[in-house]
Formats: C-alpha cells, structure tokens, sequence
C-alpha cells in the first residue's frame, strides 16, 4: 500500500510541475519555439493550395525589365500593367504586400489607379506605426501618463481611393515568427492583410452566407449589404469585415448554428470548394485575434512567379515549368527572394535556411495565413483545460510507472510510451493542425520523473543500507559491517589479529528465574537486564560479540598494546556490577581476561558468524568461572590488572581450571579507589598476610588469619575458598614441589 502510495504522489508531483510550468510564459515561448519546430520537422513539406499564388518582386525581373533593383523605384505603370493583366486572366483578389505612401509621377500614379479601380479586386497594404504619447498634467513638468499610439500609414490618395481594401500586416517581434495578427486589438480590431484578402475571395459565396444568415438571424443580415455587388461597388470590405467580426464574437452561437445548418442539412452552396469557404469564413469570424500559421515548406514552396512572367499576357511556362494560371486565385504582389542571400523582407521561421540565409519572406507569411484561412487549417493550440488535462494525465501515467517499475523496465517503457506519444502528436498535427505540447510531456516530465525518481530511490536504498548498517552493528563491529558490504564474497580478508580484553558476565539464579517465572515477565526482565549491561558497555567503548541466555562476551581490541583499553573494560565491569546488583537485584558475575585474540568470521555455506577466537578468550570464561567458586563477583587476570592504577584490588593467588595446563593469577577488582572504605583496605592487607603463610605452607598462620579477619570484617567468600583448601592440605600435604597454584578438578 506504501509502494503504491509512493507511485500515485510521484505521479501527482510529476503531473503538477508539468502543469505549471508549461503555462508560465517561459513554458509557452519554449513550446512554441521547440515543440512546434520539431512538428514541423517531422513532418516536412505539405502540399500548398493551389488557390494562392506569389507574384516574386525579384532582381532577375529588374534586369530583364531593365529598370532600377531597388522595388520602390520601379514605374508604377508596370504595378498597372500586372493588375490588368492578372484582372484579364481572371485573378479573383490582388493584394500588393508594397506601401505606395510617396507618390511617383502623376501620370504613373493615375495609370496605376486606374488600373486598380477598374479590376475592383485589389487590396494595398497600409503600415502600422506608432509613438510614443505624454500627458502632462496641468501645471506639472513631468509626464503623468505615457501611452503607445499606434496608427496606420495609407498609400497616397489616388492609390488608397481605387483600392477596394487596405489592410496592414504586422507580425509580432520575435526570434521566430509563429503566429500572425488576423486582428489586431491594439489598433482597434483592425483586420489584417489575409483577413481582408481572405473576405475578398469569399464574395464568391457571400450571397449564401447571407441566405444563410436570413435563416438564423434576419434583422442581421437586413443591416448587412444584400449582395457581393454593393459590396465591391461601396468599397465596405472593410466595414464588413468589422462588423462580422463584431457579430460572431459577441453572439458565438451564432456561429455554431450557421456551421451546424451546413454539415446537418447542407446548406450552402452545392460545389465542396465553395461550401469549405463559407465554413472557412465563418471560422475565421469565430477565432482568435491571433493564429498560429501552418507553414507548407521551405522558402517558395507556395506556387511563385517572378513578376516578368507574370507581365506576360501568353499562356507559355515559367522558367520553373510551371504553367502561369491566375483565374480563380489569390494573388500576392510582394519581394520574396527566396533564393538570394541579398533578400531584405525577411523573417526567420522554422523553415528559414541558416546555411544560405534564406528566410520567409512577408508576402509568403501573408499567403501562408491566407492559404490557412481559406482551408481552415491553421496550427491549433490545444485549450487551457485540455492542455492541462493532457498534461496531468501524462505526468500521473509516467510518475507511476516510473515509482513502480525497476529501473530498465521503467526506461524502456518510457521510451515506448514517448514514441507512442510523439507518433499521435505528430498524427494529429499533419492531419487536423492540432499542436499537442512536446517539450514538457517528453523532455521535462519524462526525464523527470525517472531520473527524479531513480535519485529518490537511490537515496531511499542509501537510508536502508545505513539502517541495516545499524542494524548489524548491533551484532558485528562497525569496520566488518564496513568491509562486507564492499567485499561480501571474501570475508576471510577482515580477519585480523589483535590485543584484546575480554569481558564475560554471567547472571546469577539465572536458571532459577527461568524455571519459575513465566515467559512474558522473563523476557521483560531480560531486557532490563541487558540494558543494564550494555549501557556500561557502550559508555565506556566496548562491542558485544556474543550473547548465550544470560551470558554476555564483549571486547575491547586495539592494534597495539593500550592500557586505556584495560581501565575502560575494567570501568565497565564495575558499573556493570553495581547497575545489576541494586536496581534489578541480579548478581552478575563478570571475568576479565587481557592477551592477543585472533577476530574472524567463521562459518560454512550461507551462515558465518564473526568473533573472537584463541586462549584469551577461553581464559576470561574460565575466570567469570572462578566467581562461583571464590564467591566473588568481578574477576580479572594479573595481565589486565598490571601496572593500573586508580582500582582497589586484591590478590586471590593463582588457580589452574580444570582442563588448562596453566594457571592464572586471579585479581578481586572490588572498585574504583576513591569509592574504597578503610575498613576495606585493611580487610584486603590482612587477606595478603593470610595468602602470603598459604603459600608457605603455614596452614595454622593462614587458617588464623583468615579466620580473624572474617570476624572483623564478616563473611568473605575468598577467605572460606582459602580456609577450606587449609582443611584439605592438612588431611593432604601437597608435594614439596608444590608452588602455590590451587587445582581445581571441576569447571
């Protein structure tokens, strides 16, 4: 359930990041900039509309015409000759994406104007421009408000008269040109270029969008023109336009009730060309001020004449062996030097060329969003609310399957579900102009949440292994926890041999509690018990090694001989000691022995155990052994004991345990020297006199003292051990090579 959990917030997580940063500004621009270049490039060229033509403002049209290269400079008689000729051969709309605002040669300008008004199809471009504006207020130096101003240049006034339209055409400023303007709400919902271009080709079916319309909303299409006629004949193409587009955005229904009389009952006009355009139209009436543009290809992909061929009345093929056809088309006058590096009008788009320097010309980007106009197919961003969606539910899918899969798996899915995910984006984009978000769906939540989650996992399995290094400690020192878990298939190599105390204790009446008591209450003074010895322990730096029962090894090891090693064992003990005795009343008995041990793993197969081996270790039992028979309750060697101060200790002599071939010389550590009564003291030099005659062989002198000494100072269990020896080497002189070591014949 925790996995699971785990899975659903990485999926949440990955989901929300996602989310939000694809909708800040940075996210939008990065989409648009990234995400739509990779579509178009995935996707190529597409084939252009045939309905559009480019007539090319070139250098070789200049050279063959023998006129000036500089556009502006060119007789406008021959812009008068291009109208009529392409009004002859039956272009429906003639847009110039030129600005004619200086006036040339009277007769030049009135040939061209003339020429305009009689093929009542052309629509000029006009110029936005704008300034800065300051009102100052009254009696103030400084500005109180600053404001931009924009407003339109319009070509001179015979031009601008004669025209059936002026339209502008800006594009945003930007590192790459994605989107036009089809209104522009800066300057007053003024239609742009292909919007006005666009509304002209429509005429052809503006009769059945006003029937249309009559059958929707008659007191509407009573305010509008009755025919394309009155249209033309007004020049209020552009009073049209604005007052459609008025109407459509504030009565959407509108709209969707003439779209769903078309494709429900097929109202319109009968040939499929002309009913796409009457959808076409009332699409763009519908849409947004802005539009993303659906590029066709590489500079000149659009059907492009130059304009010397163009002038030519014959029906022969251009140089690119493409018939000159202009009836029924949209033509675009403008410069589109798509195969000169000299070219000035250009715009850096996804499909510049930066190997030659070629960009989108404007007047291919105007014939582009018309030609997206005219087949109501531009590159549609999704929705804010689909867009999230989509998002969310990508990040929840990849953040789960990331959290619940092993690591490869986890990879290859996403490298699956990418592709998949990349296919239908690609999919949607070439069919239908659908822009489904790449960048962050594929290069943020993706390596997200695998990586994100790879490093949560990483640091997860870190936080195990140091708890189960902790874990271990608890039962093997830290430097073998440390060397296993780098080398765990050679476990012999942390072997070593070193100088060591080992410390055993034993709980007296252990046996007896477990026999009387019940389970539940022997663990629970169990654990007291061990809490008492292992405080000690860990206080004064010693490792457990072993635990049998009630019986409990540690060690203090060094490389080196360390006296501090001995006083922190003995410390130890004698906390031990007293932490058992007062507070849980369980005497415990401890031994004590200091040498050189052998610490290795030892094992077979799929089980070892890491501890102490050699005699050190066996001879510290055998002293926690002596306690019983000495009656004593700490028990250390001479070697522990040698050359330490600070401890009040006496000399209990030597002893040989049964099965040793020799003896140990066995110290009482009773405690730390401070804590030392007088009494005590002169108890222990009176024991020294009294082991001093037993090694004599003075039994009177020894059984004397001793006896002496437990009426002053009570009972003793050293001094009884002594007194019953006393007892048995008079019934039994031991051989005059005796030594003074007592054998004992039991463990």
């Amino acid at each position: 359930m925790s996995r699971l959990r785990s899975a659903i917030l990485a999926g949440f997580i990955t989901s929300l990041l996602g989310v939000l940063l694809s909708l800040l500004p940075f996210g939008l621009r990065l989409d648009e900039n990234v995400g739509l270049y990779i579509l178009f490039k995935l996707r190529g060229k597409r084939e252009p509309q045939s309905n559009v033509v480019i007539v090319n403002i070139d250098k070789d049209s200049s050279e063959k015409l023998n006129i000036p290269a500089d556009p502006k400079k060119w007789p406008r008689s021959l812009h008068a000759d291009l109208t009529e000729n392409l009004a002859r051969k039956g272009a429906s709309v003639v847009a110039f994406d030129i600005m004619f605002e200086e006036a040339h040669e009277k007769s030049e300008d009135d040939l061209f104007a003339a020429a305009i008004r009689n093929a009542k199809n052309v629509v000029l471009s006009e110029k936005l421009k704008w300034e800065d504006q300051h009102l100052a207020a009254p009696g103030e130096e400084m500005p109180a408000v600053s404001f931009r101003k924009e407003y339109l240049v319009t070509p001179i006034d015979p031009l601008a008269q004669s025209a059936l339209a002026l339209a502008p055409f800006p594009l945003p400023k930007a590192v790459r040109v994605n989107q036009y303007w089809g209104f522009k709400k800066s300057a007053g919902d003024t239609p742009t270029l292909p919007v006005v271009v666009f509304q002209v080709y429509a005429l052809k079916v503006y009769d059945d969008f006003i029937r249309l319309l009559k059958q929707l909303d008659p007191n509407l299409a009573q305010k509008l023109p009755g025919n394309k006629d009155a249209i033309v004949e007004t020049k209020g193409v552009e009073k049209l336009v604005r007052a459609l587009r008025d109407t459509f955005q504030n009565n959407p229904a509108l709209a969707e009730g003439m779209l769903e009389k078309i494709y429900a009952t097929g109202a319109g006009p009968s040939p499929e060309r002309e009913r796409q355009i009457l959808i076409s139209l009332i699409r763009m009436y519908q849409g947004p001020d802005s539009r993303h543009l659906n590029f066709y290809g590489l500079p000149g992909t659009i059907p492009t004449v130059c304009y010397h061929e163009a002038l030519d009345e014959s029906e022969k093929s251009t140089a690119n062996n493409r018939q000159i056809d202009f009836k029924g088309k949209a033509v675009f006058i403008g410069l589109s030097e798509s195969l000169r590096t000299e070219q000035k009008d250009g715009f850096y788009t996804v499909y510049s060329q930066p190997t030659t320097g070629i960009d989108l010309s404007g007047v291919e980007i105007a014939a582009t969003a018309f030609a997206n106009l005219l087949e109501d197919l531009p590159v549609r961003p999704l929705s804010i609310k689909t867009h999230t969606a989509i998002l969310m539910i990508w990040g929840l899918l990849v953040g789960f399957l990331c959290c619940s899969l092993p690591a490869v798996t986890a990879a290859v899915s996403m490298l699956g579900l990418g592709a998949i995910y990349l296919f239908t984006a690609q999919y949607q984009f070439t069919q239908t102009g659908m822009w489904y978000p790449l960048v962050f769906p594929l290069f943020f939540q993706i390596p997200f949440a695998f990586f994100g989650i790879l490093i949560c996992k990483y640091f997860e399995t870190d936080k195990q292994r140091v708890n189960i290094r902790k874990a271990f400690e608890h039962f093997v020192p830290s430097e073998v926890v440390d060397y296993t878990a780098t080398n765990p298939d050679d476990l012999k190599k942390s072997d070593q041999i070193v100088y060591g105390i080992c410390l055993y204790t034993d709980a007296a009446q252990y046996t007896t509690l477990s026999e009387s008591m019940p389970l539940e209450e022997l663990s629970a003074l169990m654990d007291k018990y061990y809490e008492a010895v292992f405080r000690p322990l860990k206080k004064y730096g010693g490792q457990v090694i072993d635990i049998k029962g009630d019986s409990i090894l540690a060690i203090w090891k060094a490389k080196e001989p360390d006296a501090a090693l001995r006083r922190q064992a003995c410390l130890a003990a004698l906390d031990i000691a007293k932490a058992t005795s007062e507070a849980l009343k369980i005497p415990t008995r401890i031994g004590l022995h200091y040498g050189r041990i052998y610490m290795g793993s030892k094992g077979f197969g799929d089980h070892f155990e890491y501890r102490p081996f050699g005699d050190t270790v066996n001879t510290a039992s055998r002293i926690e052994g002596l306690n019983k028979y000495l009656g004593t309750k700490i028990l250390a060697s001479e070697e522990v004991l040698e050359q330490l101060d600070g401890f009040l200790t006496r000399d209990l002599g030597k002893i040989r345990p049964a099965g040793k071939s020799r003896s140990i010389s066995v110290h009482e550590l009773m405690c730390r020297i401070e804590e030392c009564e007088e009494e005590q003291k002169k108890h222990f030099e009176n024991f020294a006199r009294a082991l001093k005659a037993f090694k004599e062989r003075l039994w009177n002198d020894a059984m004397e003292i001793f006896e002496d000494s437990m009426h002053l100072f009570g009972q003793d269990g050293p001094s009884e051990f002594y007194l019953n020896k006393i007892e048995q080497y008079k019934a039994n002189t031991p051989e005059e090579t005796w030594d003074g070591v007592i054998d004992l014949d039991e463990k």
